[in-house]
């Protein structure tokens, strides 16, 4: 693996080994996942969840080609404490939001489980490649974590052997995340009656347990590259190729100009409505937690 120059946070690194029918995505947030968690005074619970989120997001959204793909995490529930939740990448772009109940949430100690913040729901992924090439993808929030959940939507959805580690630290520094995510895509094994016979490939079985093998610590250690993180897991293979990804950064959308398109689209007597006691509109960001006062 010959590299030129170092990645240490806040871009996609891609690498594949041939040998092993296997691609991969590794990914470490800094500025990024601390700007997007500046915008609202989110509790330790939430900013665990959300940073992990956002880990997740840039892996996947990593995987993604095409400079307006899009990817899109949304986790809503109608009981849960936590009733929305979600992120986004695009081209490089990311932005992240949490709704959820204070007092609720208070309840439920340092550490909730995601059943706890939850309850019964779902999590929607969705894909946008290009125009009129969208789908979705919807699994239960089971198991311990959201990044269970995208394991099964990856088993479950694409029938693809995924193993995929994400951890997160708040320090004096502020927050850090990073991620791995690997999978199998060996030829000739389609179809959702041999995922089973993918599961146990033994390329897959080498290269889940190296993988595996990686620690939060490891992942999180701003002084080891992201490209020294995959020497240090699979030094021993043949051939491992490195691609570097997109560069990370918060990247919300929003604006006057796009807020005034959308609401001159609704009627006048409901523009009458949404106006302030000053005769104003204004229209708030969750993602940047920024106001926007529009001239119409």
């Amino acid at each position: 693996m010959e590299t030129q120059t170092e990645t240490f946070a806040d871009k996609i690194l891609g690498f594949t080994l041939p040998a092993r029918s296997a691609r991969a995505r590794l990914v470490r947030l800094d500025d990024v996942v601390s700007n997007i968690l500046s915008a609202h005074n989110y509790p330790p619970p939430i900013t665990h969840l959300l940073s992990e989120a956002l880990v997740l997001g840039a892996l996947m959204g990593g995987l993604l080609k095409g400079e307006k793909s899009q990817l899109t995490l949304q986790a809503q529930t109608q009981t849960g404490v936590v009733s929305l939740l979600v992120c986004d990448f695009r081209a490089g772009e990311m932005r992240g939001y949490a709704e959820f109940d204070e007092e609720r949430l208070k309840g439920l100690g340092a550490n909730p489980t995601l059943s706890a913040m939850f309850g019964e729901g779902f999590l929607a992924i969705t894909f946008d490649t290009g125009p009129g090439q969208r789908y979705q993808g919807i699994v239960p929030l089971e198991g311990e974590t959201l990044t269970e959940a995208c394991e099964a939507y990856f088993t479950q959805s694409e029938q693809i052997p995924t193993m995929i580690r994400v951890a997160s630290r708040s320090g004096s520094n502020g927050p850090v995340a990073a991620g791995l995510l690997i999978q199998h895509l060996a030829d000739g094994e389609e179809g959702r009656e041999r995922l089973h016979v993918r599961m146990d490939h033994p390329d897959w079985e080498h290269v889940s347990v190296m993988a595996s093998s990686v620690s939060h610590d490891e992942l999180l250690d701003p002084t080891l590259s992201m490209e020294g993180l995959v020497w240090r897991l699979f030094h021993e293979e043949h051939e491992v190729l490195v691609q570097p990804g997109a560069i990370l950064t918060r990247g919300c959308r929003c604006s006057a100009d796009y807020y005034e398109g959308v609401i001159t689209r609704f009627p006048r007597a409901e523009q009458a409505e949404m106006r302030n006691e000053a005769g104003k509109i204004v229209v708030d960001c969750a993602f940047c937690a920024k106001d926007f006062e529009l001239q119409i």
